[in-house]
Parts: C-alpha cells; sequence; structure tokens
C-alpha cells in the first residue's frame, strides 16, 4: 500500500511570487495539473520562510526579485535552515550574474517567467525527476569560477575558496561542451555514455558549486 502510495503522490509545490497575477495563474496551472499539488502561494520571501519550512514542499518555485527579501537571500536561510527540498529560480531576464548567484545558494534550477505553461510543467517534472538544466553561459560562469582554483597562493580577486573541491576532468569536459552550446544527448553520444550520466555529472557540479558558496560565506564569517 506505502509503495503504491508512494509512487502516486503528487510532487508538492511552493510558489514565492509578488506579482499577484503570475502568482494565482501559477497557483492554478500547478494546482490543475494531474500529478501536482500547490501547497503554498506565498508573496514574499518573509512569508515563505515560515510556510515552506513548515510545510517541506518538494519545490519551491522561487521569484529571484522579490520586494524585501530576495528570493536568493530567502533560500539561502532556508537551506541554512535545513530545507532539503529543490529550489527551481523564476526570472524575468536570463541575468547571468543573478541566475549565477541563485545557483551558488543552492538553487538546483531556474526558469525564465515567460515560459509556456507546458514547458513549466516539464520543467518541474525533468527537476523532480533528477535533472539539472544549465544553459551554455551559466556553464561557462561556472567553468570560469572553478579554473580559480590552482595550487598556488589565490589572489584577494579569487571568487572560490581554495579548500573548495575541484572540478574533475569529466566535469570540465561536460561543462566546455554545454557552454558550446551542446544538449545532453549530443554530449552523451560523443561522450559514449548514456544522458543519465551526463545528468549525475551535472548534479555533482551543482552540489560542488553550492558546498563553494558555504565555504566562502564561512571564509567572510571568519574574517
Amino acid at each position: 500500500m506505502n509503495t503504491f502510495e508512494h509512487h502516486h503522490a503528487n510532487i508538492r509545490i511552493a510558489l514565492v511570487e509578488d506579482t499577484a497575477d503570475i502568482r494565482n495563474s501559477l497557483n492554478v496551472l500547478i494546482g490543475g495539473t494531474l500529478g501536482f499539488e500547490c501547497v503554498a502561494a506565498c508573496s514574499s520571501g518573509e512569508e515563505a520562510l515560515g510556510a515552506v519550512f513548515a510545510l517541506q514542499p518538494d519545490i519551491v518555485l522561487m521569484d529571484i526579485e522579490l520586494p524585501g527579501m530576495t528570493g536568493i537571500e530567502c533560500m539561502r536561510r532556508l537551506r541554512a535552515d535545513g530545507f532539503r527540498g529543490q529550489f527551481m529560480m523564476l526570472t524575468i531576464f536570463m541575468d547571468d550574474t543573478n541566475i549565477f548567484n541563485a545557483l551558488k545558494a543552492g538553487a538546483n534550477a531556474y526558469i525564465l517567467k515567460n515560459t509556456p505553461p507546458a514547458k513549466l510543467i516539464e520543467a518541474l517534472t525533468e527537476l523532480h525527476a533528477g535533472g539539472a538544466p544549465m544553459t551554455s553561459q551559466i556553464a561557462r560562469r561556472v567553468l570560469e569560477t572553478f579554473q580559480t582554483i590552482t595550487p598556488t597562493p589565490p589572489s584577494a580577486l579569487a571568487l572560490v575558496p581554495p579548500s573548495a573541491e575541484p572540478l574533475t576532468s569529466r566535469e570540465e569536459e561536460i561543462l566546455q561542451m554545454l557552454s558550446e552550446g551542446l544538449r545532453y544527448k549530443a554530449i552523451a553520444e560523443k561522450l559514449y555514455v548514456s544522458p543519465a550520466t551526463v545528468r549525475t555529472h551535472i548534479h555533482n557540479i551543482y552540489s560542488k558549486m553550492h558546498v563553494t558558496s558555504r565555504a566562502e560565506a564561512m571564509a567572510k564569517m571568519r574574517g
């Protein structure tokens, strides 16, 4: 019985979006899609802190630009409190810096606000199933960041603390291909591995970014 229930449980989503029209549309879309449930629709990061932690959704669909606390700060706090769900950031523009900062702070994915409803549901399904999208621009930023880890003493401007775990040569190879615009399937074919293996490598890259970001924050606190 429990196994059956587990396989047929809805994907539980919490929304954090300050624009009422967008929040209501997303609420209706998610609530009306088979296999999904909208457990909270918050209008601010402050409201989300309590709701997300109390409800423990599978995925938080989080606007980056919020009044008061930003979506990135809200996510940082939830992560620090031990929330283990996934975050998909909602953004108006494909703004490399904002998205990159969100990924470093603990996000698992990002999507544009003008994404068609069917594509949004597809992205949420993919994220819940273990996917981890990354555009070519972001892949380039990640590569550049990790390339600041060198055996020599780091400069004051180095983005990543020397204690951070460097990328493996395979992870670098995959990021390089992503930055050139190749899709998972093409990368998998070039490397003679399955798309699932590529996805696992990208997951590991995200994890290293999150660890790096936490190490960076701790170093600042100690400084």
